[in-house]
């Protein structure tokens, strides 16, 4: 009976082990940028996170055997007023892990914090930082350094594109990792917010610039404004019955890398309403994670499976 008990003991701490999964801060005490230096908490409520109180991100580790050697940063959508984490989140880094990639979602400080001095810069700021941070750990996790990606869903989406597009260094805070590159190799934007202008989403206009921006402010965080030939190339996914995100920001976005010649495929589907999930999709949405999945392969970023 006891070692019974004991065996019971001993699987459940060794599940526990490795299906837990490591959180990691973004930043040291006290060096946190464009903090006023409030000490905030986490709120979450029905999934959501809606104040951040440790900026950082949760690790999602491949099997060794698995490993390809890839990675991708995720970025949780929600408007920039909550972080939509497991759904745009945990879900999504299992996929990927069952690709043999390694996965890390970023739990990102929001425009609405009551720490922020710039509203504005604090999600990209954490993006850089966290783009650094895998790569500064790249040989001890087994990942390739010019294989990391970015994946975000709705206003994830316009994090990961402005972090593709970005060549302003936001986030250096005078230490080793400044030296290291915060550039993705890939992005993989899901029904993303990509534009600031005319057809932008409303809510995340708002939340991340201002009631009233101005029109360098709006140009600025307007990703499809800030393509070069330098961007690394994406995968896009949107369906054109989004009544939360016009698919435009999508074509917008494909049309500005396909005019700086960056490689890019996109996938508009008849229907999958706002931020396409992984699973339970309409019709041929789908097979967009196939698609997603064969990009990966195509472009070089993981190998193929060997039958």
């Amino acid at each position: 009976m006891l070692r019974s008990i004991f065996t019971v003991f001993v699987l459940i701490l060794t599940w526990q082990t490795v299906g837990a999964q490591e959180f990691i801060p973004l930043w040291e005490k006290d060096k946190m940028p464009n903090s006023k230096g409030i000490k905030l908490e986490d709120k979450i409520e029905n999934e959501r996170i809606s104040q951040v109180g440790i900026p950082g991100m949760y690790a999602f580790f491949p099997s060794l055997q698995e490993n390809k050697g890839a990675a991708v940063l995720i970025f949780p959508g929600g408007g920039y007023t909550h972080l939509a984490y497991i759904i745009s989140g945990t879900q999504l880094a299992k996929w990927f892990n069952s690709m043999g990639v390694s996965a890390f979602v970023l739990k990102y400080r929001l425009p609405n914090s009551p720490d922020l001095k710039e509203r504005q810069i604090a999600p990209l700021q954490d993006a850089q930082r966290a783009m650094r941070l895998i790569r500064s750990n790249a040989k001890k996790w087994g990942v390739n350094p010019d294989k990391i990606g970015v994946m975000g869903t709705s206003s994830g989406g316009h994090l990961a594109a402005t972090l593709g597009t970005s060549t302003e260094d936001v986030s250096a805070i005078g230490d080793a990792l400044d030296k290291i590159a915060f550039n993705p190799n890939f992005m993989m934007l899901i029904s993303p917010v990509i534009s600031m202008g005319i057809y932008t989403h409303a809510g995340s206009r708002k939340n991340l610039l201002g009631e009233n921006p101005t029109k360098d402010l709006v140009e600025k965080y307007s990703a499809e404004l800030q393509v070069k030939p330098t961007t690394p190339p994406a995968f896009i996914v949107h369906a054109s019955d989004d009544k939360g995100v016009s698919v435009r920001n999508s074509l917008m976005f494909y049309e500005a890398l396909l005019d700086k010649n960056v490689s890019a495929s996109i996938h508009v589907f008849p229907q999958g309403g706002h931020a396409i999930a992984l699973r339970n999709n309409p019709g041929s949405t789908g097979q967009w994670t196939n698609l997603c999945e064969m990009w990966l392969v195509e472009m070089g970023f993981i190998p193929a499976v060997k039958k």
